[in-house]
């Protein structure tokens, strides 16, 4: 059933080790922060008590919607369905292009957030409710509230309903071990395919995500990769040609990467719009290193966000906008050359408007 829920409930937390001189290092994400007593790690939701390591995060619900799965992005998991998404305040990251930066820096920036306490039990019947196919853990880096969504997503798979992580990869291996038995997918943030941009930019580093990923796919998480692809920063030919191939290398060709529109947010308000000549660009050499799913994101009137059968190259799903119709055959496959699609409950597809 998982801990009490209020708003002032500081739920002890696992992955902490405590040390000799009260302090605590949290093992949750790939900073590993070293907590003092009375301190909080960079994600401003664990605090050290005493010498124990809880979360400010449990429960304390701050966003609570109901999503096309593809908004998440993700467009080779039960297409056309519907996933209740959740968050709690609370990031490791500090980007500063956050386009929910209230929420996921709102406990750095000292910011009063209307959160409702909810028990585990409470967001499951939410998403029932709601018809929903699945539970999403988004909006924020979601490893920030883990214990929630271990206990939440127990009892979704119970009900029978998938659990997907909208994450910056930044787990560690320990992390990913506990959440593998619970997520089925991941769509995984690949900002940069350069550390300085991680740094400079997340308050970060690329390393952990590399791993991050690979530790997910080693686990059986089934993985799509977006990038936002920001001009003067990471839109350069050469770094998105060493990205896609280290993705076709090690991920897979089949990987659906999504190329996304930056706009601007937060303390980027004076980098201008991707241009749509930059997306196009970056989608071509995705497919140039051997990637059978790119999407382009945030730009409907490019019209690339079909898939297209990685064996004979005919759209097997047709999207315009959160519109969905399949094509597939029902057990997922090309209904042309046979070729299985990539994906999970790809043969399910429903069309939807």
């Amino acid at each position: 059933m998982g801990p009490t829920v209020s708003l002032d409930a500081a739920v002890p937390t696992i992955l902490a080790d405590r040390l000799p001189d009260g302090a605590v290092r949290c093992n949750v994400c790939a900073h590993r922060c070293l907590v003092r007593p009375g301190r909080k790690g960079i994600c401003r939701v664990r605090e050290n008590r005493d010498g124990t390591l809880v979360s400010l995060a449990y429960g304390r619900v701050v966003a609570a919607n109901l999503d096309p799965v593809e908004k998440k992005p993700l467009f080779h998991v039960d297409p056309g369905s519907r996933s209740w998404s959740i968050a709690t305040p609370g990031c490791p990251f500090h980007c500063v292009f956050c386009q929910n930066w209230q929420i996921a820096q709102g406990p750095r920036l000292g910011l009063g957030l209307p959160i409702s306490a909810m028990t585990p039990q409470e967001v499951l019947e939410d998403a029932l409710a709601c018809d929903a196919d699945s539970i999403s853990y988004t909006y924020v880096e979601p490893i920030v509230f883990l214990e929630f969504i271990l206990d939440v997503g127990r009892l979704a798979h119970e009900a029978g309903l998938r659990n997907l992580l909208i994450t910056d990869g930044y787990a560690t291996p320990e992390a990913i071990e506990l959440l593998a038995p619970v997520i089925d997918a991941a769509n995984v943030d690949l900002k940069s395919f350069d550390d300085a941009f991680y740094r400079k930019l997340c308050g970060a580093r690329l390393r952990p995500v590399l791993d991050g990923i690979l530790a997910m796919r080693r686990a059986g998480i089934f993985l799509e990769l977006t990038t936002l692809v920001i001009p003067g920063h990471n839109d350069s030919d050469a770094e998105l040609r060493s990205l896609t191939r280290w993705i076709v290398e090690e991920v897979g060709p089949e990987t659906p990467w999504h190329v996304s529109r930056f706009f601007p947010a937060f303390r980027m308000p004076d980098v201008p719009p991707t241009p749509l000549e930059s997306l196009r660009r970056a989608a071509e050499i995705g497919r140039e290193a051997g990637l059978a799913h790119v999407y382009v994101g945030n730009a409907p009137e490019l019209e690339a966000e079909d898939t297209r059968c990685a064996g004979c190259g005919r759209v097997v799903i047709q999207r315009h906008g959160y519109r969905v119709r399949s094509l597939l055959a029902d057990d997922g496959t090309c209904r042309d050359c046979g070729h299985r699609v990539a994906g999970l409950g790809m043969g399910r597809a429903v069309e939807a408007s």
